[in-house]
């Protein structure tokens, strides 16, 4: 197996221009791809769920062009309808391709395979089908039900005595499903309902859904969590040019970097303007005692000035808001002055990983004691981090980059399989040499 050793690291400052958001650029693309009209996507993240998206669309029949070796691209909209009737989609493990993309299809008049990696075909996805089936759409698995690969038949509208479509989701496995049915329903120009079922996790991510959906002219009514109205006759329609955001969630790698060596590290492309739910890590890491500002589009973070040893606060916090970042709050708790204890993040067992578990098992290794609940992790710190552990990734990008930090603890460390973070990051260990040393 591949593997990277990070010698110790005691000091970081310095600024990171990062890369774009996963969530944003393919919300992005498949918003561009289906609008009436030509967009610039500016900024695209270059990464390997990205170039699924990219490469599904051009399958399904999406003009689009790259400007040189820049990260713009120009994308020509089909007016809501794939000029290809028919094919065959690899994704990967792109939750967030596989996921819109199943909606947009199974309300289209196509026949598609959709599959991806062993892993993706292990995460859920009955969810969705079932709020899809509920809309009229004839979906099938092709593996085990409940879970990718799919095949899917053209769409026959369900309705009833009232006007317009409805269904129903579950909220409390993956906001994705919810992101999916949303993007996707303005394809159908009638008027569309959906009820959560129970509570809706991840929320923020629903806010980026919601915020992309009114830049390309569809506007969602909401009743708190629960309702979702998407008025009759809406159909996207191209900006003309959409900058796409930094990456929240890589963002805090650098601000932790910030906070155990000192700092001030400083990220651009996120800031106080953001859309990104994930820019909330900055409050719950200043809630540790690092030392946080804020531009418009910048956040810098220094270690903590006047705690115990430098250490940082321990803290017992819902992230169930930002379960991407909460996984750097759990590495950051290994330099706390006490027990911290992590709530409400089931969604990680259903992401690239268990995270849950793999996570437990990994700051195990570096000397933590771990107790796993089935929504929560409780992590006491070690008095000091075990040298020379081995990190194993289970082919999650953030799993890679989050225990990377330890390095910056004084201790070695190796990390197996580094080229997993090419699935939003291809060059975050170079990148992370820049600012800590």
């Amino acid at each position: 197996m591949e593997f990277l050793d990070l010698a110790p690291l005691n000091a970081s400052q310095g600024t990171v221009r990062l890369p774009g958001s996963k969530s944003i650029s393919n919300r992005t693309l498949l918003l561009a791809a289906l609008a009436d009209g030509t967009t610039e996507v500016r900024g695209l993240l270059d990464s390997d769920d990205v170039r699924h998206m990219l490469a599904a669309l051009k399958t399904l029949g999406v003009n689009w062009q790259q400007h040189g070796d820049s990260r713009d691209y120009r994308i020509e909209g089909v007016e809501g309808h794939f000029p290809v009737n028919a094919a065959d989609l690899f994704l990967g493990n792109a939750g967030t391709a596989f996921r819109p993309l199943t909606a947009a299809l199974a309300l289209g008049q196509g026949e598609y395979r959709l599959s991806g990696v062993p892993r993706m075909h292990e995460r859920p996805i009955g969810d969705l089908v079932d709020a899809l089936r509920e809309l009229g759409a004839h979906i099938d698995y092709l593996g085990n039900p409940g879970y990718p690969p799919l095949a899917i038949h053209p769409w026959q509208s369900a309705r009833d005595e009232k006007p317009g479509i409805r269904t129903r989701v579950r909220g409390e496995v993956s906001s994705q499903f919810l992101t999916a049915l949303l993007l996707a329903l303005p394809l159908t120009r009638q008027d569309a309902r959906i009820e959560v079922m129970g509570e809706l996790i991840s929320r923020p991510y629903i806010e980026i859904t919601l915020n992309l959906m009114r830049r390309f002219g569809v506007h969602v009514e909401r009743r708190e969590w629960h309702e979702f109205h998407i008025p009759a006759g809406q159909g996207y329609s191209s900006p003309g040019a959409i900058q796409v955001e930094g990456d929240a969630s890589s963002a805090s790698y650098f601000l932790a970097a910030g906070a155990i060596g000192g700092g001030p590290v400083r990220v651009e492309g996120v800031g106080r303007d953001s859309i990104q739910g994930d820019v909330h890590f900055a409050e719950t890491l200043a809630r540790m005692g690092a030392l946080i500002a804020m531009g418009e589009d910048w956040i810098e973070a220094s270690g903590p000035v006047c705690s115990q040893g430098g250490r940082l606060r321990a803290i017992d916090a819902d992230l169930n808001h930002i379960p991407d970042a909460a996984m750097t709050i759990a590495v950051l708790a290994l330099f706390a002055d006490g027990p911290s204890t992590i709530r409400n993040v089931a969604s990680w067992r259903v992401k690239e990983t268990d995270r849950l578990s793999a996570m437990a098992t990994e700051l195990r290794k570096v000397g933590a004691e771990v107790e796993e609940g089935p929504d929560y992790l409780r992590i006491v710190p070690p008095a000091r981090l075990t040298p020379n552990a081995v990190i194993d990734t289970y082919d999650d990008h953030r799993m890679a980059m989050c225990f990377s930090l330890l390095a910056l603890g004084g201790t070695p460390v190796r990390i197996n399989d580094p080229r997993c973070v090419g699935k939003t990051f291809p060059e975050y260990f170079d990148v992370l040499r820049t600012v800590a040393r």
